[in-house]
């Protein structure tokens, strides 16, 4: 199955919702930027991270697949999927000018493009060529219902219909205003209007800082919190070991993070109790592994961030035994062939073959940009 082509492409897709903001980005288009593999078979795989849709930013992706990797890979097996990996990662000019960053996302739409092309090859779906599923349900939680930019009514009206009429058990709202009081205010008239016994949990976006975040804390102890993600700055380590040590309020974090290194100062430290790889920052699919693994040997449970709106994690959360519950928020759904799907709340498994990244011709028609 040697490699005959590497394509990257630039797909921007509109929010139905117009605009979101949360406590530190604001979101019009989501950017689904990567690659498409061909093999010297005509088999395709495709494999994409997740972007703001800034095209000057993605631009830089695209250069690095198309110019550092991609003559790496040409003429290569595609199913030396750990050699390649290692050889991309270890690459020595590329290690020099980056170990994170843009680097790390190009990797992360290339790996997911070769673990698809194996995937589809064997012709089954990612879980199960991994070595199938650990569970048969896997729960969703809404986070399109909690963005910071909707009004507290709209937001509240927005919890109750998707607990009451689409059957989510799990909702996450989005918290960071320059007074937390606003957000506790909302999060409150949240819980009342949801009940007790639907889960809630709380995403910062890294905004506040450490005593913001500890005042906050004692504030919403009555609230039942499921966690409180990216409190803080995204690579302080301290900060969050000592927010986790200060509050019963679990702490979740790693979208931010770019390798199993990263992951592994917060775990060493104490500073993480649900951890949160995403496979489009991460190395892609093999370094995703990595880190679910490491989560899995501390005993940590594993709820992955859905930088790519959860078409890769929904097989990786079926098969990984960390993890029972994973993202929902469905911009993009409807480019895909396989679109992630829910039903009362949990994951549907999907069933196609490869990683669930392939778009439809219609979204390269309508909305793909040019890389140069």
């Amino acid at each position: 199955m040697n490699i005959a082509a590497v394509e990257p492409f630039i797909l921007h897709l509109p929010l139905a919702a117009g605009s979101i903001s949360d406590s530190t980005h604001d979101v019009t288009h989501w950017g689904v930027v990567g690659t498409r593999i061909v093999t010297e078979s005509g088999l395709t795989g495709y494999g994409f991270t997740g972007t703001h849709a800034h095209l000057a930013s993605d631009r830089l992706i695209t250069s690095c697949i198309r110019d550092c990797y991609a003559p790496l890979l040409v003429g290569e097996d595609a199913r030396d999927g750990s050699r390649l990996w290692t050889k991309l990662a270890r690459y020595p000019a590329l290690q020099w000018v980056g170990r994170a960053g843009i680097t790390q996302l190009a990797l992360a739409a290339v790996d997911v493009a070769l673990w698809d092309l194996r995937a589809k090859q064997a012709a089954m779906p990612l879980w199960q060529f991994l070595g199938g599923s650990t569970s048969a349900t896997l729960d969703a939680y809404n986070t399109d219902i909690g963005w910071l930019s909707i009004a507290t009514p709209e937001l509240v009206d927005g919890a109750k219909r998707a607990v009451e009429e689409e059957g989510f058990r799990r909702i996450k709202v989005k918290v960071g205003h320059d007074d937390p009081t606003v957000d506790i205010d909302r999060l409150t008239q949240v819980r009342r209007a949801v009940g007790a016994n639907v889960t809630m949990a709380v995403d910062g976006n890294g905004k506040w800082d450490l005593p913001t975040c500890q005042r906050f804390c004692a504030r919403a102890a009555d609230l039942d919190l499921f966690w409180f993600e990216e409190p803080l700055w995204y690579d302080d380590v301290g900060g969050h070991a000592a927010l986790a040590r200060s509050t019963s309020i679990p702490v979740a974090l790693g979208e931010q993070l770019y390798s199993l290194d990263a992951f592994k100062s917060f775990v060493a430290a104490g500073a993480v109790t649900f951890v949160q790889p995403d496979v489009t920052r991460l190395g892609g699919i093999t370094e995703y592994i990595q880190v679910a693994d490491l989560a899995l040997a501390h005993r940590l449970p594993v709820a992955p961030h859905a930088g790519e709106m959860s078409q890769v994690h929904v097989h990786l959360s079926f098969w990984h035994p960390s993890t029972s519950l994973l993202e929902y928020i469905p911009w993009i759904k409807e480019h895909f062939e396989e679109p992630i799907r829910v039903a009362d709340g949990c994951y549907v498994r999907p069933e196609q073959p490869g990683a669930g990244t392939t778009p439809l011709a219609s979204a390269f028609e309508r909305h793909a940009r040019p890389l140069r």
